[in-house]
């Protein structure tokens, strides 16, 4: 029988790799709730505008049943090097082309933007190493997942539906349905929202 102390091996390695926080939790744990995809159709700019984002990543229902066959979960927060101020907290809901920017609140916007996407492949990285140094070790359906939407192709292959990176890109948490907030909060790792100082993000590993 598979216990929890066979995956310290996994959590070490998250250490090593920079996560601020990690944690094993049984794969029952993980919240997942149809109105976060609703929040995807609705509240994000990316939706439809990448393969591993709604409506093209596994539907909520298809993921509930994919996350019964799992026993556990490695959930982690990676700390990214963007700081959110309170001067740039305001600027960030702006669009860059909104005519009351001046130029160096753009800069500060773009400045921003591009610490956090150069953080997000960092966790993508992470995120992919934990599920192969899993596989490694004999959990052969090990699956990773990131958060946010995919950043590696600068335009996503959607009008052929066929990932041009498959062996790189992973779904986001959220694309399938997963709370990331109250999961991390029940799992007594929360994230601060709304973002502020340095902000966290999110990657998840399930094994067996």
């Amino acid at each position: 029988m598979t216990s929890e102390t066979e995956f310290d091996f996994l959590k070490d390695l998250a250490t090593e790799l920079g996560v601020s926080a990690v944690k094993l939790i049984p794969a029952k744990d993980i919240i997942v709730e149809n109105r976060v995809v609703l929040k995807c159709r609705v509240g994000c700019k990316h939706y439809g505008k990448t393969l591993m984002c709604p409506p093209y990543s596994p539907s909520v229902d298809e993921f509930r049943k994919a996350l019964s066959e799992y026993s556990y979960a490695l959930i982690f927060k990676y700390k990214s090097k963007a700081e959110v101020s309170p001067e740039v907290a305001k600027l960030l809901g702006k669009d860059e082309n909104d005519p009351s920017l001046t130029e160096e609140m753009r800069q500060k916007i773009q400045q921003f933007w591009a610490l956090w996407k150069k953080d997000k492949l960092t966790l993508l990285k992470t995120v992919r190493d934990l599920e192969k140094a899993a596989m490694n070790k004999g959990y052969s359906l090990a699956i990773g997942f990131t958060t946010g939407s995919c950043l590696i192709c600068e335009e996503c292959n959607i009008e052929q539906k066929q990932c041009l990176r498959p062996s790189e890109a992973r779904y986001t948490a959220q694309s399938v349905g997963i709370n990331i907030m109250q999961t991390l909060e029940n799992a007594g790792i929360p994230i601060p929202f709304p973002m502020k100082g340095s902000p966290e993000t999110f990657g998840m590993v399930l094994i067996t």
